[in-house]
């Protein structure tokens, strides 16, 4: 067993020995300019090679870090790690870039382009192709999205990014307020009245003018009237009955046969 040890420790040694004779992976980037650098960062970009993107990117900001071109490659490499399916080091790109450069002329797309890394897109398309229950999607990826291209059409109302943001917005409520319903409806089936009515009324609260707001009214009338509730129950109604007089929930109730994802 000795003998062994031994052996092995000379193995060890003569392995190591050698990695030190193996010659060091020459650097092709020593020499270039920040034009350069730029340059073929931005064509490995282009071509989808982002790993190399990034770190072309990086070493033109660390060489060249006062220059046009680092600014730049900041907000680059944000896209790249976002393109490269890393979301958080993307968002860190573009914390940083805002920290840094508040008041730079193309911020507006640094706030635009957090927002678009947490936008959710496949809330509605995937959904049905998974068959995913909703209650196991964690909203906050989407709300943290709302609120980033919220900044950006408060800050930057004539940029050419808010119209998009704002439809994207529109996209994110409608999709918010159907993520509550969906849980209300799941608590409305296994009896928990008082759980479904304050998700509802949650829903009602906070995206008004979601189509949502329509099925959280009914909702919450069925739910109080479930536990006896009967003034909060007739105020559900009240409010219901104005804005909504010949909704189909009065003759259908909670029963649906389309998919939820439908409902934006």
């Amino acid at each position: 067993m000795r003998s062994l040890a031994v052996i092995a420790a000379l193995i060890v040694t003569a392995l190591v020995a050698g990695c030190g004779l193996l010659p060091e992976a020459k650097d092709e980037t020593i020499g270039w300019s920040a034009n350069k650098l730029y340059a073929e960062a931005k064509e490995a970009l282009n071509d989808g090679s982002y790993t190399k993107a990034i770190k072309y990117f990086e070493k033109l900001e660390s060489r060249y870090p006062y220059g046009r071109y680092a600014q730049q490659a900041q907000i680059e490499i944000a896209y790249a790690y976002w393109k490269d399916l890393e979301p958080a080091s993307a968002i860190a790109a573009c914390d940083r870039f805002i920290k840094l450069h508040p008041n730079h002329p193309n911020v507006d797309y640094v706030y635009y382009l957090r927002g678009l890394i947490n936008f959710n897109e496949d809330l509605g398309i995937m959904g049905a192709i998974s068959n995913q229950d909703m209650t196991e999607r964690d909203p906050k990826g989407a709300r943290e999205s709302f609120d980033a291209f919220k900044e950006l059409v408060t800050r930057f109302p004539d940029s050419k990014y808010t119209p998009d943001a704002l439809l994207r917005m529109k996209y994110l409520v409608n999709a918010l307020a159907s993520l509550e319903l969906h849980v209300a409806r799941y608590y409305m089936k296994r009896g928990a009245y008082l759980a479904a009515a304050n998700r509802a009324q949650y829903a009602v609260k906070n995206y008004p003018d979601a189509p949502a707001t329509e099925e959280a009214l009914f909702i919450m009338v069925k739910a109080y009237d479930s536990l006896g509730l009967n003034d909060l129950r007739d105020d559900a109604e009240r409010v219901m009955r104005r804005n909504y007089p010949d909704s189909l929930y009065y003759t259908r109730g909670l029963d649906r046969k389309e998919a939820w994802w439908k409902l934006w």
